[in-house]
């Protein structure tokens, strides 16, 4: 595919950083759990001539003209949202999960209200009151981690801290943690010291969607979402909520977070999530966890210790502290090789966030290429061989060629 045939004639300079990445998506085995491929109907989606227009408010609500198309557009995406999840209402106007978490608490409290959420260091996010997110300013933030010996929540904890506390909203949901959450256990607890649940699904909702990993519809007064991720769309956001809370919902995102909405995105994501509803996405999905969990098993009996013993979903966590190696040399080194992962905290970690003790590596990226589990095996020995040889060029050189080999058998974007 050319993606910058007209640049080149306005801004060569930016054609060629565009063609460069390309060349970088399609050498590489791109493993951050965050990241994958959006297709090429994705892509013109979002390069639309939707972008030119103003949409503020809703459909049949707006404060311009003009908007006729475009509320067809946004009905459309709502209505796929909410089939594709089983959701009383949704909003598909957030442009990122962060912003779709921002509404959900400017739509339920106050500031100063209590929030409990997971540990940043356990597996969190950011938005779900860590200190540095305006999420820990705002409200009054504390925190659920893990079991430091099997590293899965402990429910029980949970509860204790709950009631001690008494929260306004509970949030779960995490970017790093690798087993089944077990939502119905949160809403019981939720309900016994009475405050709003909310379920961020950003790494899970294609799973969810495809039925393999349990949903937290049916228990959540709110779930929010990313679309890209393991949804395969847009970079943006998606709130679904039961109805008694929709009025505040659209309310607390347009006009209490933002102006007029990415008319652009919302066609892609009703794309994706029209997508999303096919046998072709849940075969994909199934795939996806079958990738995780080769991977994982592979890398345990190379010696490494995944956490948890495993992984439910499409993510793995590798501490590295039995290596001696920090994940901000892994990261390094693996990527030399043409391996992406991202560095990331361990539970307990004791090395800055900036350092990590550990990797997360995802396989929505590459499974979308079509690897499948004979190439997992093959990416476990070459992740083996860099972490042994991390100061090794010679070795991490030739793992770099293996790997350009392999991704030139299973091409994106051609």
């Amino acid at each position: 595919m050319d993606f910058t045939s007209y640049i080149k004639n306005i801004d060569p300079e930016i054609a060629d950083f565009i063609e460069k990445e390309l060349k970088r998506q399609q050498e590489n085995l791109l493993m951050i759990a965050s990241e994958n491929y959006a297709d090429e109907a994705i892509l013109q989606a979002t390069g639309s001539i939707l972008t030119n227009k103003y949409a503020e408010g809703y459909p049949g609500k707006r404060f311009y003209q003009g908007t006729e198309y475009y509320d067809k557009i946004e009905e459309i995406a709502i209505e796929r949202a909410k089939k594709l999840f089983g959701a009383d209402h949704a909003n598909v106007q957030p442009t990122s999960g962060s912003q779709a978490n921002q509404a959900v608490y400017l739509s339920c409290l106050n500031p100063g209200d209590i929030l409990l959420g997971m540990d940043l260091s356990a597996g969190g996010h950011l938005t779900h009151g860590s200190s540095a997110s305006s999420s820990g300013k705002i409200y009054k933030a504390y925190y659920y981690g893990v079991d430091p010996q099997t590293y899965l929540i402990d429910y029980e904890k949970v509860r204790q801290i709950a009631k001690e506390i008494r929260p306004k909203i509970i949030v779960c949901g995490a970017s790093a943690y690798p087993r089944q959450i077990d939502f119905r256990k949160f809403k019981e607890i939720a309900d016994e010291v009475g405050a709003f649940l909310l379920a961020d699904i950003a790494h899970y909702a294609g799973l969810i969607a495809a039925g393999i990993y349990d949903s937290p519809v049916p228990y959540s007064d709110f779930v929010t979402t990313t679309t890209h991720k393991t949804l395969k769309g847009p970079r943006s956001g998606l709130i679904l909520c039961k109805e008694q809370h929709s009025k505040k919902i659209n309310s607390a995102v347009f006009p209490g977070i933002q102006g007029g909405p990415l008319m652009h995105v919302i066609a892609a994501k009703a794309i994706c999530f029209k997508k999303a509803m096919s046998e072709e996405f849940k075969k994909y999905q199934i795939q996806v966890l079958k990738n995780a969990r080769t991977l994982a098993d592979a890398l345990i009996k190379l010696g490494y210790k995944v956490l948890t013993g495993g992984t439910d979903c499409h993510l793995i966590l590798i501490d590295l502290r039995d290596n001696n190696i920090t994940g901000k040399d892994a990261a390094i080194a693996l990527e030399k090789a043409g391996i992406v992962v991202n560095k990331n905290a361990v539970p307990f970690d004791t090395q800055s966030p900036f350092i990590t003790s550990g990797i997360r590596i995802g396989t929505p990226a590459v499974t979308a290429r079509g690897l499948k589990e004979n190439e997992m095996l093959l990416i476990a020995e070459w992740l083996d061989a860099v972490l042994k040889n991390i100061n090794n060029e010679t070795i991490i050189n030739d793992i770099n060629k293996k790997v350009k080999n392999l991704c030139s058998e299973y091409p994106v974007y051609t």
